[in-house]
């Protein structure tokens, strides 16, 4: 096999926890399991075993004081720790990248495949999420603003040392398009089917898992699920859980980080997923779907491209036509409370129109094994042009 003969470094942003990119990352590793890994920081322990197990190489990031937990307060060093790698010696680097991985100095006889989840979302379209507004600090705020045009210069100017751009998804792939004026290559992330099993019962809350940072919304549930009083629990931990507990009533749960293990339990025992955000991909929402469940989604970003909405001709023709063919959830058009309360009450008059297999099977579209053998064949492929 080429790979054999082939030597391969990894990149990575930063190893600080298994959330949708460190996913992705997981498949790299378990189909180079000899390949260099290179992040910025890594918090031992706070990923699988699978990444843990390689050969992890860190930057001068690691040592700096707080990193653990400050670490992207050092956003404006990032580029120039990545560009102090040496990947002389490589014959393809495959970067995965959100941030600054992407941004790696490779010579001309190197491969360069970035999997980019997004352009950094911190200087472009989401930066007043982050950077504006009572819940970001003064301090930040100017700090941002301050870096904010260099960043995103370096940004444009490091993009063009990929050789091939993969996007996560068509929102993701005009982004890419947009900032960098490269046009890449589609493939979709995994979803691990055979982790997640539909139930034959639900209970009677809903569910929410999500880091709970700005760009996330999820006070946008937690509001609109105080006006409905039903019940909703929260997966997920980040900067905004002390205010999101503050604005949370009796009838939500925030239950904080928990275990891989809890999590597909809650999917497969919820009613249906709330998913009030703008992701570029969302991992999510197809676990949800790989358990059978249905999501009440806001319709922008990569819900479009996972989730097959019920549309207003169904919802007045339901009790004419029975359960619908392939359906997966329910969308909502406004970012706010009241247009994602009024399509929980609109769940709650369908709910039994959704056939739990159907949705199942959208999921498995996603799944992990066609992941993996659509990224070794298109590395195959590029690195035999490439020479």
């Amino acid at each position: 096999m080429l790979f054999n003969k082939m030597k391969i470094a990894l990149v990575h942003d930063w190893l600080t926890g298994m959330r949708g990119g460190e996913k992705v990352l997981e498949v790299f590793c378990e189909l180079f399991p000899d390949a260099h890994l290179y992040t910025l920081l890594h918090n031992k322990g706070s990923v699988s075993d699978t990444i843990e197990n390689m050969d992890i190489r860190t930057s001068f990031i690691q040592h700096l004081p707080l990193v653990e937990r400050k670490y992207r307060y050092f956003l404006p060093v990032f580029p120039t720790a990545i560009e102090r790698f040496d990947f002389r010696g490589y014959d393809v680097v495959l970067s995965s990248s959100h941030c600054v991985a992407k941004g790696v100095i490779t010579g001309s006889d190197t491969l360069h495949v970035c999997y980019c989840f997004t352009p950094m979302r911190y200087i472009w379209d989401m930066y007043d999420q982050y950077f504006t507004g009572e819940r970001s600090e003064g301090i930040t705020r100017l700090a941002a603003s301050l870096v904010r045009n260099y960043l995103r210069k370096w940004d444009v100017e490091s993009s063009r040392r990929v050789n091939k751009f993969i996007a996560i998804s068509k929102y993701v792939a005009e982004r890419i398009r947009n900032h960098y004026c490269a046009e890449p290559d589609i493939i979709f992330p995994p979803v691990d089917c055979s982790y997640f099993k539909p139930s034959s019962s639900s209970e009677s809350f809903y569910l929410m898992v999500s880091p709970l940072v700005p760009n996330k919304h999820v006070d946008i549930g937690i509001n609109a699920f105080n006006k409905l009083g039903l019940p909703l629990k929260i997966i997920g931990s980040g900067q905004e859980e002390g205010w999101l507990r503050r604005i949370a009533n009796r009838n939500i749960e925030l239950m904080g980080w928990q275990s891989d293990e809890i999590v597909r339990d809650h999917y497969a025992a919820c009613k249906a997923l709330i998913f009030p955000g703008i992701d570029d991909f969302g991992i999510v929402p197809l676990e949800a779907q790989a358990s059978g469940k249905p999501v009440i989604a806001y319709g922008g970003g990569g819900a479009l491209e996972t989730i097959i909405p019920i549309d207003n001709d169904r919802l007045k023709k339901k009790s004419e036509n029975g359960q619908s063919e392939n359906a997966t959830g329910i969308f909502f058009y406004e970012q706010t409370p009241e247009s994602l309360a009024q399509a929980v009450l609109h769940f709650e008059d369908i709910k039994d129109s959704f056939n739990k297999q159907e949705i199942r099977k959208n999921a498995e579209f996603f799944d992990r094994a066609i992941f993996k053998d659509s990224i070794k064949s298109y590395i195959e492929q590029e690195y035999k042009k490439f020479r």
